[in-house]
């Protein structure tokens, strides 16, 4: 069976689009990584502690650990921890390109395989009376930069380079090419 570690109504429903065939049991642990590490290496980090977590309770079957982040100047943003915390990414983020990276750990048995994959995303100049609106509508507050692409938050996006899907928390793409090649 194929598992995915993750509580994430976005992950969900984005593996379905590779398989109608999976159960969702999200890890409960504590997301540690070296906050010094590179994005990519530390969302690889994050992904591999929530696969490694369930695969040690479900040993037989195929797991899938996820995480994501912004990174922007040297600085990682995962998710905000209040209003303020997601006013100050957005400014941050405000007419400038970021990077936004998922991390997918895959564990079945002793096999193991994991990559991190990097979208480039540009913001329009943010005024403050947009990032007061935008964090007024609660969308910021459970993702990783303070803002949902698949959301309102497409209205503060000007362009991106590379997945979609990637922004949105998995890179179906690659992972269904990655899970064809373990198998």
């Amino acid at each position: 069976m194929l598992i995915l570690a993750s509580k994430s109504p976005r992950r969900k429903e984005l593996l379905s689009f590779i398989t109608e065939d999976f159960r969702i049991i999200p890890a409960v642990g504590e997301e540690r990584a070296d906050r010094t590490l590179p994005p990519d290496e530390y969302v690889c980090e994050l992904a591999r502690h929530k696969a490694e977590e369930i695969a040690a309770r479900y040993p037989d079957d195929i797991i899938i650990g996820a995480d994501t982040v912004v990174a922007i100047g040297g600085e990682i943003l995962g998710k905000p921890k209040d209003a303020a915390d997601a006013k100050r990414m957005l400014r941050m983020l405000s007419g400038a390109e970021h990077h936004v990276y998922t991390g997918v750990c895959i564990i079945s048995g002793n096999r193991k395989t994991g990559f991190a994959e990097d979208t480039a995303v540009r913001f329009f100049e943010l005024s403050d009376k947009e990032i007061e609106d935008y964090t007024a509508t609660g969308e910021p507050f459970d993702k990783a930069g303070a803002y949902g692409i698949q959301g309102i938050g497409a209205l503060l996006v000007s362009g991106i380079t590379g997945d979609y899907y990637n922004v949105m928390g998995l890179p179906v793409g690659r992972l269904a090419r990655e899970l064809k090649n373990m198998y």
